[in-house]
């Protein structure tokens, strides 16, 4: 890939067996296994994509679901560009723990206003005949969390999976801007920037 290539960090979060690493490696590599195994702590794969002109390599972080695993994944949010939220649109339990799954995630990335910061919704296995959460649902959730952005995805047949991932880059760019453009009094100071200052300025 020519130009430039910005490093942006995504971390896939939800309960166990919801389809994230099937996910992550549907849009990496565009396989699936159905004899997938669950995730112990975490792993990462990279993949290079451009939007909208821009050229951007995704570092995109599967993480555990498992509550025994939760010590071993928190320390993994901290740099985070943006964090998709999944569940199983067969799973109601992986849905209710949404806010769970949001919460954990703010407090262990240390960020500072959850309103902008950059999510995205996987509602995932779209393709299965048991669903039991409807598309509504999932779209007021989104609703009453900050418009969050809403994707239906199969990662067995690929449904939304490129579009989902790559919606993530437009959501960072487009709370970038947002926070650029509110107006700032007297010495108030843009908290989750600072945050991500520091956290780079101590890796180089």
């Amino acid at each position: 890939m020519s130009g430039k290539s910005k490093l942006l960090k995504v971390v896939l979060l939800g309960d166990g067996g919801v389809g994230k690493s099937s996910l992550m490696n549907r849009f990496v590599s565009n396989k699936f296994d159905a004899q997938s195994f669950h995730t112990i702590g975490v792993e990462f794969l990279n993949k290079d994509v451009e939007a909208d002109g821009e050229h951007y390599t995704m570092q995109i972080w599967d993480t555990a679901g498992q509550e025994r695993f939760k010590s071993l994944r928190t320390p993994f949010y901290r740099g985070a560009d943006c964090c998709l939220l999944t569940f199983a649109v067969d799973d109601m339990q992986s849905f209710r723990n949404l806010s769970m799954w949001k919460k954990e995630f703010l407090y262990y990335a240390d960020i500072e206003d959850g309103n902008n910061f950059p999510f995205v919704i996987l509602a995932n296995k779209v393709d299965v005949d048991n669903r039991c959460i409807p598309e509504s649902d999932g779209k007021e959730w989104c609703a009453n969390n900050g418009q969050t952005p809403y994707f239906e995805t199969s990662a067995k047949d690929s449904t939304n999976v490129e579009e989902a991932f790559k919606a993530a880059i437009r959501r960072i760019r487009q709370l970038e801007e947002f926070v650029e453009m509110k107006p700032s009094h007297g010495n108030s100071v843009d908290l989750r920037k600072k945050s991500k200052a520091q956290q780079s300025g101590c890796c180089n």
